[in-house]
């Protein structure tokens, strides 16, 4: 038999990976201001304006220090 509850998690679109600058770190929870003018709160550690990568409220990895630009469609 089929787990019908990983059937029904494989319809559901993955997480966005998405890119920001931090803006305020505490105690394992930082700030990420993202391009287009949002805000998020991560799971994770960096440094005062260092760039991350964050998906689904959790730091992931540090980002190149590239201009970051939003590119609307």
């Amino acid at each position: 038999m089929h787990n019908v509850y990983e059937q029904f998690r494989q319809l559901l679109p993955n997480p966005p990976l998405q890119a920001g600058t931090v803006t305020e770190g505490g105690a394992g929870v930082v700030t990420v201001q993202l391009p287009g003018g949002g805000v998020v709160k991560a799971r994770g550690a960096a440094g005062l304006g260092q760039k991350v990568f964050v998906r689904d409220g959790a730091v992931e990895a540090v980002a190149p220090s590239l201009p970051l630009e939003l590119i609307e469609i």
